[in-house]
């Protein structure tokens, strides 16, 4: 038991009563140092007076005071960056604002305040709970990293500072990415952004993908405009974008959506025509039975133009007789006229068709069967 006070009793390797020895004796020479630091500054200033603007010295004089107090530290043997530092904290503490009993390091963190009075007030006032200022409490007065971070802002900061380096924060980050406590309360933008930046390279982009898109609740999530962008990339291969289609197409719903579009509703059309076309030119090339089917559609092909004309004839004979005494807007007489116009188009190539054989169209009467 005896044994275990005196531990306890001890800082170090010495005693608790010689450790407030060595803080006593070592507070005199502290105290002495910044007598001396000051006194440097002090000195510094009469040879080279702050020339300030604004609360920076001019850049004009800036060369001319740094030759002056270079040489000034050469010839006492101190660093140009410690004569230059001593200079401008004495210009910032007047002899009759130096504390006693603070170090020359504290009145120099603390000569950052940029209000005189509020700086004479504050070096007065140590932080709640201290009996004086230390360099790390001047730093955080200021708003400084300190040497032993405390609060987790402190210690983030600190962490900022030893991953200046990228390959060190990349270690770091590693590191970090692989505790799921801390990955939980990263928020979700940066999860975003970290998202974002790791997958830049598109094979790692490639691979990330799928599995997000296995997961249901991450798809239900994605806005429509991406959803449709990331399928049109999907569908690029034809062969894909055929079996997508195919499966699609099969839905009612999605169908009617589909065949509402002009465009999609020709293209589907188109391709069934051609796709019959196609057929039968197979049919035609291959078949030992081609000629003679090619003689009855030449006889269906009659009795199909035949029936038009009939039910063309029978319909006009129907409705013509129906409209008597009755008197058509202008605007009905003009849609009239207009598809009068087609019908004797449509009858003059039905005649050039079986006078001469040729079904081709000229770009006037497509434009006028279209109704443009």
């Amino acid at each position: 038991m005896h044994e275990e006070t005196e531990i306890a009793d001890k800082v170090g390797s010495v005693s608790a009563n010689r450790y407030a020895e060595i803080v006593a004796e070592l507070r005199k020479l502290v105290e002495t140092a910044s007598r001396i630091q000051f006194t440097t500054g002090d000195y510094a200033l009469e040879v080279e007076p702050m020339r300030e603007s604004g609360g920076q010295e001019r850049s004009d004089s800036l060369f001319t005071v740094k030759d002056s107090l270079f040489r000034l530290a050469e010839d006492i043997g101190l660093s140009y960056a410690m004569v230059d530092k001593a200079r401008w904290t004495a210009s910032k503490w007047p002899k009759d604002r130096r504390l006693s009993g603070v170090s020359f390091t504290v009145h120099q963190i603390l000569a950052s305040v940029a209000d005189d009075e509020e700086r004479f007030a504050t070096i007065l006032t140590p932080p709640e709970g201290r009996s004086r200022w230390t360099p790390d409490e001047a730093n955080r007065r200021v708003g400084r990293q300190v040497v032993k971070p405390v609060t987790p802002q402190e210690k983030v900061s600190a962490i900022h500072t030893l991953a200046q380096d990228e390959a060190v924060a990349a270690a770091v980050t590693g590191d970090l990415l692989r505790r799921p406590s801390v990955v939980a309360q990263v928020k979700d933008e940066d999860k975003v952004r970290a998202v974002a930046e790791l997958t830049r390279e598109d094979k790692v982009a490639a691979a990330v993908a799928p599995d997000f898109l296995r997961r249901p609740a991450v798809v239900a999530r994605v806005a429509p405009a991406d959803k449709v962008r990331a399928v049109e990339e999907l569908t690029r291969d034809d062969t894909v974008a055929a079996t997508v289609t195919t499966g699609l197409l099969r839905r009612p719903d999605v169908a009617f959506r589909a065949m509402s579009d002009d465009t999609a509703r020709h293209q589907v059309n188109h391709a069934q025509v051609e796709r019959g076309r196609q057929a039968r030119e197979h049919f035609e090339e291959t078949s030992p039975v081609a000629p003679a089917v090619k003689k009855i559609d030449r006889t269906v092909e009659f009795l199909d133009l035949i029936t038009a004309c009939h039910a063309f004839v029978a319909a006009a004979g129907r409705v013509v007789p129906a409209m008597r005494d009755r008197q058509l807007g202008d605007d009905e007489r003009v849609v009239v006229h207009e598809n009068v116009a087609r019908v004797r188009a449509t009858l003059d190539w039905i005649e050039t068709a079986v006078d001469t054989g040729k079904v081709d169209v000229d770009g006037e009467l497509a434009r006028l069967l279209q109704g443009e």
